[in-house]
């Protein structure tokens, strides 16, 4: 385990381990994907995004703002939270990416089945009938390519303060 945090300001000790980071991805299916709208604002919206070989796969419809800015500039942040999801300790990740839109049939052909079946485990029909849904015209898949990461382990944080620890904090003995 990484250094301890000798003060509260530096907690770079509680990064999620890679075995962690691995079980968020299998147990979260959602995002916060942020981009620099035409403004210059930063600009977010929550999505549903798919892991695999070490990128993010996303899509939405061509006619959203947010594809025509993000050819602009590519350069985005996804934000990853274990609320909702399976994990009852509280994780986070977040990603600098690279994004590349792709349009091309092949591309969508293979992440768009892969996606809806993400979306509907277990329900092939539903997975289906979404896959029908989202295999539209004007259909975009994102790529993400990680740049820069920043992870956060709360269980690796309480075991360093006992005292602090949340009372529904289900890791480690309790004060």
């Amino acid at each position: 385990m990484a250094e301890q945090a000798k003060n509260w300001e530096d907690v770079t000790s509680y990064t999620l381990d890679q075995e962690d980071e691995l079980a968020l991805f299998d147990a979260q299916i959602e995002c916060t994907l942020i981009w620099s709208s035409k403004d210059g604002w930063p600009m977010g919206v929550i999505v549903n995004y798919i892991h695999d070989d070490g990128r993010f796969w996303l899509t939405a419809s061509e006619e959203r703002p947010r594809v025509n800015q993000i050819r602009k500039d590519p350069r985005v942040c996804i934000a990853i939270s274990s609320k909702g999801s399976r994990i009852i300790e509280r994780q986070s990740l977040t990603y600098k990416c690279e994004a590349i839109v792709h349009t091309d049939r092949e591309t969508l052909d293979r992440i768009l089945p892969r996606f809806a079946h993400a979306m509907r485990p277990g329900e092939p029909e539903k997975a289906q009938a979404f896959l029908e849904m989202i295999d539209s015209p004007g259909r975009v898949v994102f790529e993400l390519i990680p740049r820069t990461r920043v992870g956060f382990n709360s269980a690796k944080m309480w075991a360093a303060s006992e005292a602090a620890r949340p009372s529904d904090s289900p890791s480690g003995p309790k004060s």
